[in-house]
């Protein structure tokens, strides 16, 4: 997949922590697995993979997991003390590491999480100056950088239903900037990943909620 960045990419986000890719990235990592629950959830296990795996302690990229599944942002202060933080709200966290995984990104990260009856298993990629890539989440390939508001979509795989959600957002004024559809097969389960220009109406994600072919409607709002 090709990342475009920016200058203000490149420059790096306002954040606590020294690494761009090891404390930012994962904070927003981590708060997309926050987002797909819901909330704070009640346990993780965050599996840390090459470069991460290696590193993970030393840069601060224990903590900034951790805050991010507290919902805080890059430039929260508390990431620093993310982990006692974690005890107090009642968070139960493991860490694994993998050292040698050579068909994935040197940064990169796996959340496996629980809120409830909600899990949510994702693993993402943090490519440099705060930006990352979504990877995969729930068996679906999903491949999206949470930089703008997004629509995560899953649903039976019936002809016309791309458009048909493309055409529901049109008409409440949302530009599609880019998707994803991934699938388990053909009329089997599929999951839209829908990047979104501008915030969608409430009554929008009702709508799509309630109809019958489609199974869950996640809505990811861009934070920094």
């Amino acid at each position: 997949m090709s990342q475009k960045s920016s200058i203000f990419d490149m420059i790096g986000p306002v954040m606590i922590g020294p690494s761009s890719s090891h404390t930012a990235g994962v904070v927003k990592i981590a708060r997309v697995a926050h987002s797909f629950l819901g909330g704070q959830p009640e346990s993780a296990t965050i599996t840390f993979y090459n470069s991460f795996a290696r590193t993970y302690e030393g840069h601060g990229s224990d903590r900034a997991v951790i805050g991010g599944l507290l919902g805080y942002d890059t430039d929260d202060a508390r990431i620093k003390n993310a982990l006692q933080e974690a005890e107090k709200e009642g968070l139960e966290f493991f860490f694994k590491s993998v050292g040698n995984a050579s068909t994935m990104h040197p940064n990169t990260l796996k959340v496996q999480a629980t809120r409830g009856d909600l899990s949510v298993e994702m693993t993402g990629e943090s490519l440099g100056g705060g930006v990352i890539n979504i990877a995969n989440y729930n068996g679906f390939r999903a491949d999206f950088s949470a930089s703008m508001n997004t629509l995560v979509i899953k649903a039976q795989d019936i002809k016309g239903s791309i458009a048909f959600i493309a055409q529901v957002l049109a008409q409440d004024g949302c530009n599609i900037a880019a998707m994803n559809v991934s699938r388990k097969g053909k009329n089997d389960m599929a999951c839209q990943f829908i990047e979104i220009d501008s915030e969608v109406a409430p009554i929008t994600l009702e709508y799509l909620q309630h109809l019958e072919w489609i199974h869950d409607v996640i809505y990811i709002p861009y934070s920094k």
